[in-house]
């Protein structure tokens, strides 16, 4: 409104005062944004490359590949089209639609009043434009532009954004008449130039504001990164809720949604089986120095009643929960309780816990969770941290709401680890010395690898899979190397394959699982500038599937001495990934194992197995690349998955 009212009318009247305000769609409310024949939520890497082509996407990606837009893409598309209704049916011949984070760029309105007077001069008896652009931006300078002048063009496609733009009656007919939109709205539009009398000012006079954070996703983004197109991660990584003590009692169904939710929402989670041992008050206040809400915890009488006396303790109760007989949910503060009677998890669930919280509804839905049985989200650190030979593994962890900080109070063991066998049945046993259906190349990269992978950069022989980094001339990466990646998703099983990897500084060979939305991965990592020694990572990430939660940028990893160089040979390495465990193996004897909260919760959602050769941003992680030393090789042989 103030940025209206820096403008007036022909006849002096501030915008502002001729100015409707309709309420945008919110991505969080699940109602509004549920399946609608107004919006398919599914549409294909074709209609991308269509408004901007790109070779390196067309190189990585099939065309015809699905892409499911974002809850943020559908309430965006379903704001403008709810727009569109209402000039459709209204009285205005042409209306200038603007979203609310704009600003009018310096001259704008003197290109805004050239730009109209040469459109109804081009439109001349035809009742002036269908659609003019004031807001966009030029798909990579590719957009495809006819008749051309000083004020305005008529463009075939390539525009993006539609923060800015006035929409004739007809043009709004015509738009709801071509409905369904597939795909992200301002995607689609360029689909309909043909259909109406569309136009764009020379340069766009609309902006977007950049003061302020925005929570949008993007269903395109993670495409653009794997390419190589953009190179940025999407988020910065979260601080950990300010909220709580949060107190949960369930139902104990056989999936754990609001202990998802909870985690979603930036809490740490600790959940009981029931089973535990009774927690006093002590026990309690040092668990609430770790963890922010704890779900079905058995609490003795006097730290029930401790919990009820703080002021800042939150209460919340799903289903019909079996409390104990000492914790009668009567004597619950009603204004700092929330109850839900739902049998299914439903986003209707987001807004009274988030209000009891204080914290702003996440724009993703209320999760299912995962099984009780996987033990997700519960602290299995009373079992010692495995070693091997007395040696502690070197830890680092990331910021994140979902890792802890081991201090010297972490658990510790001494004694070593058998040897962890397979179970389940055989589903891929490849040797890798020909190409193979199910672990084909990839033709990829990732934000933080200097190296973009090719076809070229796989090779297979008599040896197995060989991945050769070498330096390139051109593209959009200094290094091309080699990848190969499953395809199709496991979810919990052994994996094993027997490595050479690269020697030298500046290279990674990696063997890990790997899911995006949310992100979670499980990693074996080789660096070449300490060939003696393997870095194990885990990611985690809470959410169903679909949820867009992409933070972790370092995760938890750990290094650990091998007792040989890996460089000079081939060995076999393992992950065994199984609920509520994970142990990485060498040559059949266990290194390292995981737990709950060790210092993440473990991944639950399946993932693809994945090998590659690369050469990180990060001078800290492998040491700076020796072009002279180039070309290296990692192979890859006898790969095995259990599942």
């Amino acid at each position: 409104m103030r940025e209206l009212n820096r403008y007036k009318t022909f006849d002096g009247r501030p915008l502002w005062t001729i100015s409707h305000r309709l309420p945008a769609i919110d991505a969080r409310d699940g109602r509004e944004i549920a399946s609608t024949s107004d919006v398919d939520q599914t549409y294909r890497l074709a209609h991308q490359l269509f408004v901007q082509p790109d070779t390196r996407l067309e190189e990585c990606f099939d065309p015809s590949e699905t892409v499911r837009m974002t809850r943020q893409e559908v309430a965006v598309a379903r704001s403008h089209i709810e727009t569109w209704k209402a000039i459709a049916s209204g009285q205005q011949e042409h209306v200038l639609v603007l979203e609310d984070d704009i600003w009018f760029a310096c001259g704008a309105a003197a290109a805004i009043d050239r730009g109209w007077r040469e459109s109804w001069q081009r439109l001349a008896g035809r009742g002036g434009p269908d659609l003019l652009y004031f807001s966009y931006e030029d798909a990579g300078g590719t957009a495809a532009r006819l008749d051309a002048c000083d004020a305005v063009f008529r463009p075939l496609r390539g525009l993006w954004f539609l923060s800015g733009y006035v929409l004739s009656r007809r043009g709004a007919r015509i738009l709801l008449e071509s409905m369904p939109v597939v795909g992200p709205v301002d995607m689609w539009i360029n689909y309909c130039f043909e259909k109406l009398q569309a136009l764009a000012l020379s340069s766009p006079v609309v902006l977007q504001r950049d003061d302020g954070g925005s929570d949008n996703s993007h269903s395109i983004l993670p495409y653009l990164a794997r390419a190589g197109i953009v190179d940025a991660n999407s988020m910065p990584v979260p601080k950990r809720s300010a909220a709580g003590p949060v107190f949960a009692w369930t139902a104990k169904r056989e999936r754990e949604g609001l202990a998802m939710a909870l985690s979603m929402l930036g809490l740490r989670v600790r959940v009981f089986d029931g089973d535990e041992k009774e927690l006093g008050e002590e026990d309690l206040a040092s668990i609430l120095t770790t963890f922010d809400a704890l779900v079905d915890a058995p609490l003795s009488e006097k730290a029930f009643a401790a919990m009820i006396a703080r002021s800042d303790s939150r209460f919340v109760l799903e289903g019909a929960p079996r409390l104990d007989r000492q914790q009668n949910r009567e004597i619950l503060p009603p204004s700092r309780t929330v109850a839900f009677d739902a049998r299914e998890p439903s986003d209707e669930m987001w807004q009274p816990l988030c209000a009891l919280l204080g914290l702003t509804p996440p724009p993703y839905a209320f999760p299912s969770g995962a099984p009780r049985s996987w033990r997700i989200l519960r602290d299995d650190r009373h079992e010692p941290v495995r070693q091997v030979n007395g040696i502690r593994p070197e830890r680092l962890t990331d910021d994140s709401a979902w890792a802890l900080v081991p201090d010297r109070a972490w658990p510790n063991r001494t004694a070593s680890m058998r040897s962890i066998h397979p179970v389940g049945d055989c589903l891929v046993n490849e040797a890798m010395t020909t190409p193979t259906a199910i672990l084909p190349a990839a033709i990829e990269t990732f934000p933080g690898n200097r190296a973009a992978f090719s076809q070229d950069g796989l090779l297979q022989n008599a040896d197995g899979a060989q991945l050769v980094l070498s330096k390139v001339e051109s593209g959009n990466r200094k290094y091309r190397s080699g990848a190969f990646a499953s395809v199709r998703s496991f979810e919990h099983g052994r994996f094993e394959a027997e490595i050479r990897p690269a020697c030298g500084a500046g290279l990674v060979t990696g063997f890990f699982l790997h899911r995006a939305s949310p992100r979670q991965e499980i990693d074996i990592e080789l660096t070449g500038d300490d060939p003696r020694r393997i870095l194990l990572n885990v990611y985690f990430n809470p959410g169903d599937d679909g949820s867009a939660i992409e933070y972790g940028y370092r995760g938890s990893p750990c290094r650990i001495d091998l007792g040989f160089n890996a460089a000079s040979d081939f060995h076999l390495y393992a992950i065994d990934w199984r609920p509520g465990c994970i142990t990485w193996s060498v040559d059949g004897k266990a290194v390292h194992q995981r737990v709950g909260w060790d210092p993440t919760p473990l991944p639950h959602l399946p993932m693809r197995l994945h090998a590659n050769l690369w050469a990180p941003r990060s001078e800290a992680l492998a040491g700076v690349m020796n072009d002279r030393a180039l070309p290296a090789t990692a192979t890859f042989r006898n790969i095995k998955i259990w599942a």
